[in-house]
Parts: C-alpha cells; sequence; structure tokens
C-alpha cells in the first residue's frame, strides 16, 4: 500500500522534476528559470556557452550571474588566421524587461546595461560591450523590490562575435566603441568579408531611410543576385529580382546613389547589417587580382 502511495507521488512530481531540469536547453544556449525558488539575497550562477541565445527570468528574486564562454567558430577570427582575442557582446532587451536590472561585470566592477523599466518607459535599447584577452567578464542581474512580482519578467537575447565579425556596433553609448564602423574595407578585409558574412548579394540602392528606435540608416536593396544568405532576408515574387533592407550606422551617411555594389555583412538580431559594401567592378577587379595570385580565401561564382 505504502509502494503504491509512493509510486503515485512520484509521478505526480515528475512533470515538475521535468520541468526543473528543462531550464537548460540541450545546447546550453539559453535559460529560463524562475526566481521564486531562490532565497532572498542570493545569486545563482549561470554559464552559457553559445555565440547566441535567451534568456528569461520569471518573476525574479535575489540575483543571477551569468557567464558567456561562447565556442565561436574559425570565421571568428581575422585572415591570416589571426586574432586578437577580442569578443563583442550584445543584449537586446524585451520589450517588456521588468522586475531587475542587468549589469556588465568587469573584474568586479558592476556598470549598468538596462534600468528596471517603468510601463510608460520607452524600450530599452541594444547594449554592447568588447571583452579583451584575460578579462574577467559576466552579465549580472539584480532583482528590485516590488510588492507584486506576478507580472515580472526580465529577459533578453545575446549575441557573440570574435573580434573579425563584430565590426560594427548597434550601441553609440560608452560602453561599446564605433570607431572605424564606417571605415571602408580594405582588399584583404573584403575577400575575407565574402568569404565568412551571414549574406553576399550584389545589387542597388533603391533608398535609404532612417530607423528612429535604433538610430540606423535602413537601406533598400534590390538585389539581381543572391550569392550566400543565412536567412531568407532578400525575398520577392519574381526570379531575377528581390528586394531586402540592410541597417547600417546613421554616421557612415549612405546616401541613394547609382550603379551595382556588392552587400555583404551579419544577421544581428534577425536583421541585416552592413559589412562591406564596395561597388560591383571594384569587387570583381580585387577578385580576379587575388585569384591571379592564388590569393583567394575562398571562390565565388562571380559573374
Amino acid at each position: 500500500m505504502a509502494i503504491s502511495w509512493i509510486y503515485k507521488v512520484w509521478i505526480l512530481l515528475l512533470p515538475i522534476v521535468d520541468s526543473a531540469l528543462s531550464s537548460y536547453s540541450e545546447d546550453q544556449c539559453s535559460w529560463r528559470g524562475s526566481g521564486l525558488s531562490q532565497q532572498q539575497g542570493s545569486v545563482e550562477q549561470i554559464s552559457l556557452h553559445c555565440s547566441e541565445g535567451a534568456l528569461d527570468w520569471l518573476y525574479p528574486k535575489g540575483a543571477l550571474r551569468l557567464t558567456l564562454s561562447p565556442r565561436l567558430p574559425s570565421a571568428a577570427v581575422g585572415p591570416g588566421g589571426s586574432s586578437s582575442g577580442l569578443i563583442t557582446a550584445c543584449v537586446k532587451p524585451s520589450e517588456h524587461f521588468h522586475g531587475a536590472q542587468l549589469y556588465l561585470e568587469r573584474d568586479g566592477v558592476l556598470e549598468l546595461l538596462v534600468g528596471d523599466r517603468l510601463e510608460e518607459s520607452p524600450p530599452p535599447r541594444v547594449r554592447c560591450f568588447s571583452r579583451l584577452p584575460g578579462e574577467k567578464v559576466a552579465l549580472f542581474l539584480q532583482a528590485t523590490p516590488h510588492q507584486d512580482i506576478s507580472r515580472r519578467i526580465a529577459s533578453f537575447r545575446y549575441e557573440l562575435r570574435g573580434d573579425w565579425t563584430a565590426r560594427l556596433s548597434l550601441d553609440s553609448s560608452p560602453v561599446s566603441s564605433n570607431e572605424g564602423a564606417c571605415r571602408p574595407c580594405n582588399n584583404t578585409e573584403l575577400l575575407m568579408a565574402v568569404c565568412t558574412s551571414d549574406f553576399v548579394v550584389r545589387g542597388n540602392i533603391k533608398a535609404v531611410d532612417e530607423d528612429r528606435e535604433l538610430r540606423a540608416a535602413v537601406i533598400k536593396v534590390s538585389t539581381t543576385r543572391v550569392f550566400r544568405q543565412k536567412y531568407a532576408l532578400f525575398t520577392g515574387t519574381g526570379r531575377l529580382t528581390l528586394s531586402g533592407e540592410i541597417r547600417t550606422l546613421l554616421q557612415c551617411g549612405v546616401r541613394p546613389g547609382a550603379g551595382s555594389f556588392l552587400f555583404t555583412g551579419r544577421i544581428h538580431f534577425g536583421e541585416a547589417w552592413l559589412g562591406c559594401a564596395p561597388r560591383y567592378k571594384d569587387f570583381l577587379q580585387a577578385y580576379t587580382q587575388a585569384k591571379l595570385v592564388q590569393q583567394l580565401p575562398c571562390e565565388l561564382a562571380v559573374d
């Protein structure tokens, strides 16, 4: 009788145990958990090992300390296999980020990235920072006291890039540096970008709009050739011409102009961000010269 009772209790507990174990995804890219089981003043240690993922903290209580140790691909290394070891990380808080404050912990010093939002506050912006070799960096979430925590959820997405792939940053705050973000790519950078970018397309600039929320320029592109795209960024009803949008920093001063360009870049939180964008004839010249001396990092089916 006692054994039967214990068995029934165990069956009832299985969903709870399964829920607790599912706080981590199988690939340790994301974490989802509740502060209801945390003691006031306690700090839960979390470690994730992917270049992108998410964190959802329901009913924040106490604190979380998140260390990010990504296993970056070889594309994170610069030309010739060199790398400074620099890693750039960006966090994008959800529009309804409530109940906690997010800090950057660098060598034991806390710097506020995202504050606890009021209901009428504008959505928090993407924040970026870089980690130098040997630097100890973590994200620290501190729950803020609230009488009613039932509607509080602190959640954000994160992305990490190596020094070669993190040329552009959405964050114009002092936490990160945009120095050189608008500098034209040299031939070595251009040819490497063709190999490592999330998208490589040939096209024309139809218009340039402004995204005030992101403080970015939105380039409306009509593509005549899609060499590669990680996601379906450039789409259309016809087979010959597709269209899409590419973002870049406002300070780069992009303007509509005639001519064909080669656009390369990265996907940043689901949006295309510009990397190298030479005129197509200049790209062809650099590509042809490198091919003649057998210094192409990769082949591309050019016209």
